[in-house]
C-alpha cells in the first residue's frame, strides 16, 4: 500500500509538471507588467495629515481605504458612485489624488473634478483648452500652468492669465530644457504657497532644424525637430519667475556663457529667493547660486565643484525645515553621492551621510524636518532601499528587506508604506511603523508564473581586467542540461544611467528572455563599468572613450561564458537597444568573429551626430577628443564585419535620429559589405504597443534562423 502512494504521488509530481504552460511570446512582450505582473496595491496613497491609505482594486473601479490605527475601519467608494454626481463618466480611479481627507481629485484629460466621499457629490472644478500641455496643477492651492504651443498660461482663482505671448516660435517657456538631461522633467515650479510660478524658458534659435518624414499623409511631409548636435550650436536657457502681485515676469540668464545650462530650480520655504544650479557647456563645473524671486538679480553664489572629467546634478537643494532656508546639498564629491548640510550662508554645518554606496534622492523629511528620508542602494547595489538620517549625522535603514523598495511615507514618518520585490519574492506590501518594523502584512503577491515552463535565473560576478566587480545574469531553460552545448544570446545595453541586473523580480530581466531561454538558448547579461549605481570611479572610466572599456568588460563576460562546459562558443549572439545598439555594433565591428549574430536597435554609430547634453559629457566636444571620437565611430569598422548584423530603427525617433543608421549602411554599401536593416515606420526610439510584439519577434527570430 505504501508502494503504491509513493507511486501516485511520483504520477501526480510528473503530471504537474507536464501541465505547464508554455510561455507565448505575445504575453512575454504584452503581460509582463499586467495578466503575468505580481499583484500590488497600485495607486497607494496616504490621505492628507492622517492615518488613512487608499489604494485601487476592481481594475481601479474602486478606492478602497483602510486605516494603519483601527484595524476595523474600512470604506471604498466606486467609480460607479463617482458617476452618477459628475457630467463625465470616468472607466476607474487611474491618476486619482485626494486634495484632503474628504475630498479626491480626478481629470478626464483636460477637465478637472472633484468628489466629495461623505456627501458622494461631485462637481468640475477646471477645464482647460483643449489642447493644453504640459499640466501643474496644485489642487490645494486651486493653481494650474500648463502650456499652448510655445507659450505658458496659469489659472489662478479662475482667472486665465497668459504669462508669456512670444509669436517666435523659438522661444519655448514652461516646458523641459537640456532634452530632460540634469533631472530635469518639467519646465513649471510653483512657490510654496503658490505666490509666484518659476518657469524654464529655452531660445532654440541658433538650434538645427532636424527634419523627420511623416509618412501617415498624403504627399509624405516633414516633421521639423530641434536637434542640437554634439559641437554645434546649442539652446540658450533662461528662468521667468512671475509674480502674481505685481503682475510682472523677470528673467535670469547663465552668468556664464550663453549656452550654459540652467538646472535643478528650487525654492526657499520663504518664497524670497530661488536656488538654481548653473552647469558650464563643458559639464565640469557647477555654481550654486541664489537669486532673489521678485528682481530676479544675483545675490551670490553659495558654492561651486569641479571635476575633470563631468559634473552631473541631479537634484535640487533640498530644505528640511518650512522655517528656515539652510539645506542639503548631494554631491558626488567623494565619489559617492552623500548628503551636505548647509546653513544660509552656504558654511557646511555637517556632513550628514559617508556612505560608500549611491544615493539616488531625497524623498521627504520625518518628525517635524528632524530627519531626512532618502533613497540609495545600500551594501548591495543590486537593492534599492530608503534610508533616514538626522540632521546630526544618525543614519538608519528603514526597509529592511533585501530588495527594490518603494516607499510612501505617512503622519510624518509615524507610518510607511513599503512595496518591494526581489530575487524570490513577486511583490510584498508592508505597513511599517515609526522603526521601520513590520506592522502590518498588507498584500503578498502569488507568482503569476509559477504555471508556466521558465528555467532558472542565476546572479553572480565577474571581474573586469583590473579586477573590479561586475555582475551578471545567466537565464536556463527549463530542461537545462548541463551535459549538453546551448547556444548564448547577449543582452547588452552597457551605457550611464542605467542598471540591467537588479535584485527584484525577474531580476532586471523581460519576460521574452525567458521565452527564447525555453527555445533552447542560454541569455547572459553583464553590467559593464560605465553602467549605474556603483559610484562616480565605476561610471567614469567611460570618459572620452565611449565603447572602449565597455567593450572589455562584455569580453571578460564572453570569456567566462567560454569556460562554461555547456556553453556553444561558435553561437554566441548579441542584441541591444540604443547605447545597447552601440555596443552591439561595436562589437560585431570592433571585435569580428567574437559573435556570430548581432541585433543593434536605435543604435548610435558616430556620437557627433548625437545630441549636445548627453554626448558632450562624456565624449566632450568633437574638436576637443578628434581621436576619441574617431574611434568611437562604427563607420570605421564596416569592412571588419564578420557574421549577420541586423540594424533596426524606428523611423520617427527623436533621440537617436535616424541619420545614425542611414550613415552606417551607406558606409556598408560603399564597402560592398552585406548586412540587414529593418525600418519600424513612424515608431520613436522605442516601438510600444501591440507593435512591440512584432519587434521582438523579429530580433529573435533573427537570432533563432542565424545563429546555426
Amino acid at each position: 500500500m505504501r508502494i503504491s502512494l509513493f507511486l501516485l504521488t511520483i504520477c501526480l509530481s510528473i503530471s504537474v509538471v507536464a501541465q505547464k504552460k508554455e510561455l507565448t511570446l505575445n504575453e512575454s512582450v504584452l503581460q509582463q507588467y499586467r495578466a503575468l505582473g505580481p499583484d500590488k496595491m497600485h495607486g497607494f496613497v496616504w490621505l492628507p495629515n492622517s492615518d488613512k491609505y487608499s489604494y485601487l482594486t476592481d481594475k481601479f473601479s474602486t478606492l478602497q481605504i483602510n486605516s494603519a490605527v483601527d484595524a476595523n475601519f474600512s470604506a471604498k467608494i466606486t467609480i460607479t458612485e463617482v458617476n452618477t454626481s459628475l457630467t463625465t463618466e470616468f472607466r476607474n480611479f487611474f491618476g486619482y489624488s485626494w486634495k484632503n481627507t474628504t475630498v479626491i481629485i480626478l481629470h478626464a484629460g483636460n477637465e478637472y473634478f472633484e468628489f466629495d466621499i461623505t456627501t458622494k457629490k461631485g462637481s468640475k472644478i477646471l477645464d482647460l483648452y483643449e489642447k493644453a500641455e504640459n499640466l501643474d496643477f496644485v489642487s490645494d492651492k486651486n493653481v494650474t500652468a500648463y502650456t499652448v504651443q510655445n507659450n505658458l498660461y496659469v489659472v489662478k482663482n479662475g482667472e486665465v492669465v497668459a504669462i508669456t505671448n512670444n509669436s517666435d516660435k523659438n522661444i519655448v517657456s514652461g516646458k523641459y530644457i537640456a532634452r530632460n538631461e540634469f533631472g530635469i522633467s518639467k519646465g513649471t515650479f510653483w512657490s510654496p504657497q503658490a505666490n509666484l510660478i518659476a518657469f524654464y524658458q529655452k531660445d532654440e534659435s541658433e538650434v538645427h532644424n532636424y527634419p523627420l518624414l511623416d509618412i501617415e499623409s498624403t504627399p509624405g511631409e516633414l516633421i521639423s525637430i530641434k536637434y542640437p548636435m554634439a559641437g554645434q550650436k546649442s539652446e540658450r536657457p533662461k528662468v521667468g519667475i512671475y509674480d502674481f502681485k505685481t503682475k510682472k515676469t523677470v528673467f535670469i540668464s547663465p552668468r556664464g556663457k550663453a549656452d550654459d545650462y540652467l538646472t535643478n530650480l528650487a525654492w526657499t520655504p520663504d518664497e524670497k529667493y530661488v536656488v538654481i544650479i548653473e552647469v558650464n557647456r563643458g559639464q565640469n563645473h557647477l555654481w550654486v547660486n541664489i537669486y532673489d524671486a521678485l528682481t530676479g538679480e544675483f545675490v551670490r553664489s553659495l558654492f561651486d565643484e569641479k571635476n575633470e572629467k563631468w559634473v552631473e546634478p541631479e537634484n535640487p537643494v533640498f530644505f528640511p525645515k518650512t522655517t528656515s532656508n539652510d539645506f542639503i546639498w548631494i554631491s558626488q564629491r567623494d565619489g559617492f553621492n552623500n548628503l551636505y548640510y548647509y546653513d544660509w550662508s552656504d558654511q557646511l554645518k555637517l556632513q550628514l551621510t559617508n556612505n560608500k554606496f549611491v544615493t539616488k534622492s531625497i524623498v521627504g523629511t520625518i518628525n517635524n524636518g528632524s530627519e531626512v528620508v532618502f533613497m540609495a542602494t545600500g551594501e548591495s547595489p543590486l537593492d534599492m532601499n530608503y534610508f533616514a538620517v538626522s540632521l546630526k549625522g544618525k543614519q538608519r535603514l528603514i526597509t529592511k528587506n533585501s530588495g527594490t523598495h518603494s516607499l510612501q511615507i505617512g503622519m510624518d514618518g509615524r507610518w510607511f508604506f513599503d512595496e518591494y520585490s526581489s530575487h524570490s519574492v513577486p511583490s510584498r506590501s508592508l505597513l511599517l511603523n515609526a522603526k521601520g518594523n513590520i506592522s502590518k502584512e498588507l498584500m503578498v503577491s502569488a507568482d503569476k508564473l509559477a504555471d508556466y515552463k521558465l528555467g532558472v535565473t542565476e546572479i553572480g560576478s565577474i571581474k573586469a581586467d583590473d579586477g573590479t566587480k561586475l555582475f551578471t545574469r545567466l537565464i536556463k531553460p527549463s530542461n537545462f542540461d548541463p551535459s549538453k552545448k546551448y547556444p548564448v544570446m547577449v543582452y547588452v545595453y552597457g551605457g550611464p544611467h542605467a542598471q540591467m541586473i537588479q535584485n527584484e523580480w525577474l531580476d532586471g530581466s523581460n519576460l521574452w528572455m525567458h521565452w527564447m531561454a525555453e527555445k533552447g538558448y542560454l541569455v547572459f547579461t553583464v553590467d559593464n563599468r560605465g553602467s549605474a549605481n556603483r559610484g562616480f570611479e565605476f561610471e567614469s572610466g567611460i570618459h572620452r572613450q565611449l565603447g572602449t572599456i565597455e567593450m572589455e568588460d562584455q569580453l571578460q563576460g564572453v570569456k567566462y561564458l567560454k569556460s562554461l562546459t555547456y556553453v556553444d562558443s561558435t553561437r554566441l549572439a548579441v542584441h541591444g537597444w540604443s547605447f545597447g545598439g552601440f555596443m552591439t555594433t561595436s562589437l560585431m565591428l570592433r571585435k569580428p568573429g567574437t559573435f556570430k549574430v548581432g541585433v543593434a536597435g536605435g543604435p548610435v554609430t558616430d556620437w557627433k551626430y548625437y545630441e549636445i547634453m548627453y554626448g558632450e559629457r562624456y565624449m566632450d566636444l568633437p574638436e576637443e577628443n578628434v581621436e576619441g571620437y574617431k574611434r568611437a565611430s562604427l563607420m570605421n569598422y564596416t569592412k571588419n564585419l564578420k557574421g549577420n548584423l541586423l540594424l533596426i530603427h524606428g523611423t520617427a525617433d527623436d533621440v537617436v535620429v535616424m541619420q545614425h543608421n542611414y550613415s552606417l549602411i551607406k558606409k556598408f554599401v560603399e564597402d560592398g559589405v552585406q548586412m540587414d536593416f529593418f525600418p519600424y515606420p513612424m515608431h520613436p526610439h522605442n516601438v510600444m504597443g501591440k507593435d512591440r510584439v512584432h519587434l521582438i519577434e523579429k530580433i529573435l527570430t533573427y537570432i533563432l534562423k542565424n545563429n546555426n
